[in-house]
């Protein structure tokens, strides 16, 4: 039932793109766990072995810390329609922040949206799949627009203040390295 792989090959690369959702996954090597929903159409596979997502200002920047720290990241994909299937992305990450060398090329790969706080690339150490036959099905009803409208509603201004108060330091105080105002 479950199998692993050392890259992405293009069946699991054309599953992903169908997919409107997925989950990360990192931890500090002391502290909480971080587990998170994302959305919109922010992922992208660059290639058999890397993967970019962008990551839009959220509540905090856990995900930053933790990579600072140790690298660690998992990525879940969920089939919710007729064909089960659980998809997992072992590697390690680090973050592309604005200013950055390869910010550019990435934000020409997936579209910049307001809040655009930063892009995680994902270095694949291993592909999991698995069955997925307890998840149940789902329907795919529309994206949501409220972290775009908030982001909008606040300007750019309001979002470097908004990460200086909230997206320096994770829960667990662990520096997250964002350039805030850079």
């Amino acid at each position: 039932m479950a199998t692993f792989f050392d890259a992405l090959d293009d069946k699991l690369r054309a599953f992903i793109e169908k997919q409107h959702m997925f989950f990360t996954a990192t931890a500090p090597e002391e502290g909480r766990i971080n587990l998170s929903p994302k959305g919109m159409d922010t992922f992208r596979c660059l290639d058999n072995k890397t993967v970019a997502y962008l990551n839009l200002t959220g509540s905090g920047n856990e995900t930053s810390a933790h990579l600072m720290e140790n690298g660690r990241i998992t990525i879940m994909f969920c089939s919710y329609d007729k064909n089960p299937l659980i998809l997992r992305l072992y590697g390690t990450g680090r973050c592309v922040h604005p200013g950055d060398v390869e910010w550019d090329d990435l934000a020409a790969q997936i579209e910049l949206t307001m809040g655009a706080r930063q892009f995680v690339v994902v270095d694949i150490d291993s592909v999991l799949t698995s069955c997925g036959y307890a998840v149940p099905r789902y329907e795919f009803v529309e994206d949501r627009d409220t972290l775009k409208r908030w982001a909008e509603a606040k300007g750019e201004d309001g979002i470097e203040a908004y990460w200086q108060e909230h997206n320096t330091v994770s829960i667990d105080g662990k520096s997250t390295g964002h350039p805030v105002g850079r």
